[in-house]
């Protein structure tokens, strides 16, 4: 792990699972990390988050100086974003709320700070469409959980967003070993949350006509396209599936199909059947097993995931190549 030379300090507003899984990714890049929470609970949940985190952390590799003692809450946000280099907003997904958040950051923070929120679908210009100093340094830093481990940040700028702050943002999460994908114009859910509603909805519809069971939906991607999708994603997929020419044949042998009513596109209303359904089937699928082991076997696996992505794409980056 790296850590981006111009950037020291870091505030981070809201701590909840993101918010903590940001400090976790900020600590152990080195960084001292001022966090700001309202709720007088959220500090010892955040250490306590940090502290589960940190074992993964060290197998990932720490950069020098990296601490858990480089964390510090001020629960007033002007004092907390006094010395910030970076701030990371994190507050619940309201878009009232972060506006308003985000219009109090931007009137305390360092004028260079960077704001990024990791809203998963607001719209930057309405994000920062309240702020009165900067609104050109306010941009969308959409991560996925758990933070600390998946590489993907989605940044996103709005109406008055400045080119150069993205590129500061691109820089700061790059240096984190993160992949940073700069998506070209702002849209509501951004790219990635967009393509996992579409299958969150199928999933749903699926369940609710009886067609399989929770358990057997997962179960369809798992052992399916989810194996492929980790390391080449869709449209390479299906580049391969065409043979030797590629997405041409591909699309000339199956493009029709696309006019087929598969899918149903909208999601299916959530009633108290289909919600017992998704609940139960859930529920059963985890049986006895504790959230904290589900979550520590789910981080050994992305850790050997990526090291297996490296091997196989080494030096991948965003804009593509082989």
């Amino acid at each position: 792990m790296t850590t981006e030379t111009s950037t020291k300090y870091i505030t981070v507003v809201g701590t909840g699972v993101i918010g903590n899984g940001w400090i976790t990714r900020f600590l152990a890049n080195g960084y001292h990390v001022t966090a700001s929470d309202p709720d007088a609970a959220a500090e010892a949940r955040t250490r306590d988050a940090v502290k589960r985190a940190w074992p993964a952390m060290e197998q990932m590799g720490l950069a020098e100086g990296a601490s858990q003692d480089n964390l510090f809450f001020e629960q007033d946000v002007e004092k907390a974003l006094s010395q910030a280099d970076f701030v990371q907003e994190n507050v619940p997904e309201r878009e009232e709320l972060k506006r308003n958040v985000i219009a109090t950051i931007d009137k305390y923070a360092p004028e260079e700070a960077v704001i990024a929120s990791s809203t998963s679908g607001i719209l930057p210009s309405k994000l920062q469409a309240d702020c009165e100093n900067h609104p050109d340094r306010v941009i969308v830093a959409h991560p996925f959980n758990p933070v600390y481990l998946m590489p993907l940040v989605e940044l996103v700028g709005g109406d008055k967003t400045e080119s150069r702050y993205i590129e500061k943002a691109r820089a700061f999460y790059d240096g984190m070993e993160m992949k940073p994908l700069v998506v070209r114009q702002e849209i509501e859910g951004h790219i990635a949350d967009r393509l996992m509603e579409a299958i969150w909805r199928e999933s749903l519809h699926i369940v609710n006509d009886g067609v399989a069971t929770t358990d057997e939906v997962d179960a369809s991607i798992i052992y399916g396209p989810g194996l492929r999708w980790a390391l080449m994603g869709p449209f390479m997929t299906l580049h391969m599936g065409g043979g030797k020419q590629g997405m041409r044949h591909l699309l000339e042998q199956f493009g029709p199909a696309l006019k087929l009513p598969w899918t149903k596109l909208e999601a299916p209303e959530l009633t108290d059947e289909l919600t017992e359904k998704v609940v139960t089937g859930t529920e059963d699928q985890t049986g006895d097993v504790e959230m904290e082991k589900l979550e520590d076997r789910r981080d050994q696996f992305l850790i050997e995931l990526q090291q297996l992505l490296e091997k196989y794409w080494p030096g991948a980056k965003l804009s593509g190549g082989l």
